[in-house]
């Protein structure tokens, strides 16, 4: 029996995906260079969960070594690729866009490379709505996306077309998807959900870049994780939206929801609208349906319940995360 190698094992995705992976019997090797974007105690706490599990493997690895990923190919036999590990982050992306590329792209491109010259099939890939920046609602896959706004967008752009052209010549099968919103317990802190709770529960000022009307497409963690197993399914080529599928939810609308969880009252900042940001995300999720049988099952309602919950059993510690 082979090994699923789920990059960016130690992230927010990566981490659920992998428990889905464990729960249906599969070996999974987890990879992830723990890297400092956000605080490193939350990625190891996600790791101490996996680690209970016997047919979980974790090496600390960085997809842009090269080197390292094929003597790690070469030592365990790996039978698909799911490639979470990234960059993530759109203001973040114009501070230093070299890392993103380098992570995004090259680090995509070495494990294309490699499966190539391994014989290693298939490879599902995680993308972003944001690369839909500029396209009309809702958002659907056939739509021409050559409009990215940042840095970020840009480099899952460019891993996207990486993909197809592996496929196109060398025959591999990769599911490229689109994620939106993803937010659950355990995310990440630089997201606008997290840092809401974690303010609001602290009476600290809620800072809103734009006036809170923009809008989100909300999908809970363990939707996306059971929609990135059931993409390891053959399908050659394509690009499917894992989003919530029903109207987006404005920043406003989303503060006054974690506002009644936490029986407290937000002070909100607001700011000026950065130019990077979308103002609506909603993602039409008819194909993922189709091809793979999925939908999302957790409402917002519920997903920010169980988050918020989820926050306030580990306040002890995420007192000392920054957000």
């Amino acid at each position: 029996m082979g090994w699923i190698l789920v990059t960016g094992a130690a992230g927010f995705i990566g981490w659920k995906t992998c428990e889905f992976l464990l729960s249906e019997g599969a070996r999974v090797l987890g990879v992830d260079n723990l890297n400092d974007y956000y605080a490193v105690r939350l990625k190891l706490w996600r790791l101490e969960k996996l680690k209970k599990h016997p047919d979980f493997r974790f090496l600390e690895v960085d997809i842009e070594n090269h080197g390292a990923l094929r003597v790690l190919f070469e030592t365990f036999p790996v039978e698909a690729v799911i490639n979470l590990a990234a960059r993530a982050g759109v203001r973040a992306s114009m501070e230093d866009p070299w890392v993103y590329y380098r992570t995004n792209v090259e680090g995509t491109l070495n494990l294309l490379e490699i499966m190539r010259d391994r014989g290693v099939k298939k490879m599902v890939l995680a993308s972003t709505s944001s690369v839909y920046a500029g396209s009309p609602l809702p958002y659907r896959e056939d739509l021409p996306v050559n409009r990215p706004l940042s840095p970020y967008a840009a480099s899952k752009k460019a891993a996207e077309v990486l993909a197809y052209t592996y496929h196109h010549l060398y025959g591999l099968d990769i599911s490229v998807l689109r994620y939106f919103t993803v937010f659950g317990p355990a995310g990440r802190p630089d997201m606008s959900y997290f840092r809401f709770i974690k303010w609001i529960d602290e009476g600290k000022p809620v800072v809103v870049y734009g006036d809170g009307t923009q809008a989100r497409d909300f999908t809970y963690v363990d939707d996306i994780a059971r929609g990135t197993v059931r993409a390891l399914r053959p399908l050659g080529y394509e690009i499917i939206n894992l989003g919530g599928g029903r109207n987006p939810v404005s920043i406003n609308t989303l503060i006054e929801k974690i506002e009644n969880l936490l029986g407290k009252k937000a002070r909100v900042e607001y700011r000026e609208f950065h130019r990077a940001d979308m103002k609506v995300t909603w993602a039409e999720i008819g194909k993922a349906e189709r091809l793979l049988d999925w939908r999302p099952e957790i409402s917002l309602d519920e997903g920010l319940s169980r988050t918020v919950k989820w926050y306030l059993e580990n306040k002890y510690w995420l007192k000392d995360i920054s957000v």
